[in-house]
């Protein structure tokens, strides 16, 4: 099996990479959604029934203290997990309140306006996460 891109970004890290933590990259690394740890732990049990959900915390914590993921709350009490993909794949979280679907999105003038933004008030921007919470406009 090939390595998926978070266990090749966890070699890059020098981190010691265990089956468990294989399974749970790959895993991850698959994810087209942004999981909690639980529903990691039932998607990493299909693959490896022995990994105990105390192992896809412990793990979850050392991917995101070695910046291999990042930590997100959308508003439902639950952490929710998505790899690190650098400045080429920045966006940000649009969440429909009603049903929580969690849309990613880009925009150009507001990455503008928050630099612009950070830099009035005599600061360098070097990180930011934008979570935005909605529900559809009624199209009646």
């Amino acid at each position: 099996m090939q390595d998926s891109r978070i266990a090749k970004m966890c070699v890059e890290k020098g981190l010691k990479m265990t089956e468990p933590r294989k399974v749970i990259a790959r895993v991850l690394s698959d994810a087209t959604d942004h999981p909690d740890v639980e529903a990691l732990h039932r998607r990493v049990r299909d693959l490896d029934p022995s990994i105990s959900i105390a192992t896809v915390y412990r793990t979850m914590k050392l991917f995101e203290d070695t910046n291999i993921v990042s930590k997100r709350d959308f508003g439902d009490g639950r952490a929710r997990y998505e790899e690190i993909q650098g400045d080429e794949d920045h966006h940000h979280h649009l969440i429909d309140v009603r049903t929580g679907e969690v849309i990613e999105f880009y925009n150009e003038e507001l990455e503008n306006l928050k630099v612009k933004i950070a830099n009035e008030l005599g600061y360098e921007l070097v990180d930011h996460h934008l979570e935005l919470f909605g529900t559809p406009i009624s199209k009646n």
